[in-house]
């Protein structure tokens, strides 16, 4: 499946059938291209709470307005950010990069975020949103439907997770095999009332 077409295929699915298991192959896949998602100065800030206790997934539904699918899907994944990936071992982020791309950038990371709270939590949401579109195209190349999530109590979800102080939930991306298809398309709005071409 190329991409243009598992954009058009990608919906909201809720309904998952709860018997069907993805391999330990196939999440390490899924997570591996997610991993590939753009962060600001390359910090790599999210990471994956991978929901597998039977018992955690109850008690997970129960703080999403008793959402089926967050029980009910093969994968629950929720997407939480590390507020503080900047300054931890910034070296590491561009290990790989030339001395003086090295000597630029690890200082601008510092000079970027020392101070800026609202800065460190809008990266985290800007890169969060983009590996939850990663992660949803991704699935669905390999066969698998998606329904991103914000419809739960961030701050039990953070307790029942045990997130350390410097981490926030941003989202839940479930993975899984449809039962039922997702409902038709509710309504695009036409592309002349969405692009705006230099000024309003």
């Amino acid at each position: 499946m190329n991409v243009s077409q598992a954009i058009l295929e990608r919906r909201s699915v809720k309904t998952y059938d709860p018997h069907h298991r993805m391999t330990d192959a196939e999440v390490r896949q899924l997570l591996s291209l997610a991993m590939l998602s753009p962060t600001a100065f390359n910090i790599q800030n999210w990471r994956f709470v991978v929901v597998t206790d039977p018992a955690l997934r109850k008690e997970m539904r129960q703080v999403s307005w008793d959402q089926a699918q967050v029980e009910e899907a093969s994968l629950l994944i929720v997407l939480t950010a590390d507020l503080k990936a900047w300054e931890k071992q910034p070296e590491r982020y561009w290990v790989n990069a030339a001395k003086p791309v090295q000597d630029f950038l690890i200082p601008a990371i510092g000079q970027y975020y020392s101070g800026h709270d609202q800065v460190q939590r809008d990266e985290a949401m800007h890169s969060c949103g983009m590996v939850a579109m990663t992660l949803m195209l991704a699935a669905k190349e390999m066969g698998y439907d998606t329904c991103p999530m914000d419809g739960f109590d961030f701050d039990a979800v953070a307790q029942l997770l045990k997130l350390p102080d410097d981490h926030i939930p941003t989202m839940f991306v479930v993975v899984g095999k449809a039962l039922k298809p997702a409902a038709p398309r509710g309504g695009q709005l036409p592309i002349d009332e969405i692009v705006v071409y230099n000024k309003f």
